[in-house]
């Protein structure tokens, strides 16, 4: 499911006071001793639930950028609403969010409780969830600093590349590193309704975006007849190899098959552009330009020591 708008997670973002970074380190032996179990218990849990549900490969990493890029990698996305707070979770921008990336948090968290309990933070769980899944879509395999906390409380839909510089700029992240995060795209969904005013009654002059190829336009709108009946209608980001984590994405921006307003952008906007052609052409540059990118993302404003807590439940607070 979806690694949808990659652009719509930002959306909250100009909302929301974000916290600094941090420096007390993470390591990548942090359970080794607490929790010697950790890394076997994920990876058979998040195996079984991929092969019985092959759309949360999408729906964790979904989820994980959602998460890391609001307030910091902390698991805040995870939690429940209350009659007293509407939870982060709850906000438009992650109601679309698939369930299949918060179910196997769950699976594994259940797991861990029962080996180990309250040790294991579910930022940490979600991170290492998202790598082990890209990694068993055909991407790319890189480390994981573990040692998050999980966050205690929580503090438009398209948007310009410019805008989109701008605000991975404000999170330490370069041109490049935000055209391989967006690379995401290659697996997963997006609900009709996300894309709908670039296919129907677009202008007065053309029916649909004229950055878009014709026929692929034709396809989304045959596809998406109905949704106004059905919200769940859905297209594939990726049309050429949706279920596989390649490089395709980047092929079919030149050739009009970019999914998403924000996807066709980048391969019109001359400062991201050269990117886009360089992961078309080269798929190892691409993988090590996300592995990367994602290792930065992974510890992007984490909470460690008493800034935070190890959650009994994912979707709660202590």
């Amino acid at each position: 499911m979806a690694l949808p708008p990659l652009f719509l997670l930002l959306s909250l973002y100009s909302l929301l006071l974000l916290t600094p970074s941090h420096s007390q380190p993470l390591s990548l032996t942090y359970y080794n001793t607490s929790c010697p179990s950790f890394a076997q218990i994920v990876q058979t849990t998040v195996t079984n639930k991929q092969i019985n549900s092959p759309t949360t490969a999408a729906a964790t990493l979904r989820l994980f950028f959602h998460d890391c890029l609001v307030l910091g990698a902390d698991a805040s996305v995870l939690v429940s609403s209350t009659p007293f707070n509407t939870a982060e979770r709850d906000a438009d921008v992650n109601l679309s969010l698939p369930g299949d990336g918060f179910d196997v948090v769950v699976r594994v968290k259940t797991a861990l409780e029962l080996a180990c309990p309250s040790v294991v933070s579910c930022a940490d769980i979600l991170a290492v969830c998202a790598r082990n899944l890209v990694t068993m879509m055909g991407g790319p395999y890189y480390d994981v600093m573990l040692g998050r906390k999980d966050g205690r409380n929580i503090p438009g839909t398209t948007m310009s590349v410019t805008q989109l510089i701008k605000l991975f700029a404000s999170k330490g992240f370069t041109i490049q590193e935000m055209v391989a995060l967006t690379g995401a795209h290659t697996i997963g969904f997006s609900h009709c309704k996300e894309f709908s005013s670039n296919i129907y009654n677009y202008s007065k002059s053309s029916q649909s975006d004229p950055t878009y190829n014709p026929r692929y336009a034709d396809g989304l709108r045959n596809a998406c007849a109905d949704f106004h009946k059905n919200p769940t209608l859905s297209v594939f980001n990726d049309i050429m190899t949706p279920n596989k984590f390649d490089n395709m994405y980047y092929k079919n921006l030149p050739e009009g098959l970019g999914l998403l307003s924000s996807d066709r952008a980048l391969f019109s906007d001359p400062r991201t552009r050269p990117y886009v052609q360089t992961y078309a052409a080269n798929q190892d540059v691409f993988f090590d330009a996300f592995k990367r990118a994602m290792e930065k993302l992974s510890v992007l404003d984490v909470k460690t020591g008493n800034e935070g807590e190890i959650r009994r439940r994912c979707d709660e607070f202590n």
